[in-house]
């Protein structure tokens, strides 16, 4: 029963939940940094220094055989 209640509607039942890890970069205390866990890693003025930090740690978990997953907050996808 609790196999039936962990898949949503649109999960096939033949496929298995994965555990990702989630490193999100956003700006904190005036700088933009990669956030995994409550923990702040990767600290730059640049946008893209905390990207390229947070893509590092996520390469190093997908090395150890774990999903992971980068979310950018304030990031729109087109410049104005």
């Amino acid at each position: 029963m609790a196999d039936v209640l962990a898949h949503s509607p649109r999960t096939p039942m033949h496929k298995p939940l994965l555990h990702r890890v989630v490193i999100t970069v956003c700006k904190s205390e005036g700088l933009w940094a990669a956030e995994e866990g409550g923990v702040f890693f990767g600290a730059s003025v640049e946008k893209d220094v905390a990207k390229a930090s947070a893509t590092k740690r996520a390469r190093e978990h997908m090395q150890q055989g774990q999903a992971c997953q980068i979310r950018v907050c304030g990031e729109h996808g087109f410049a104005l």
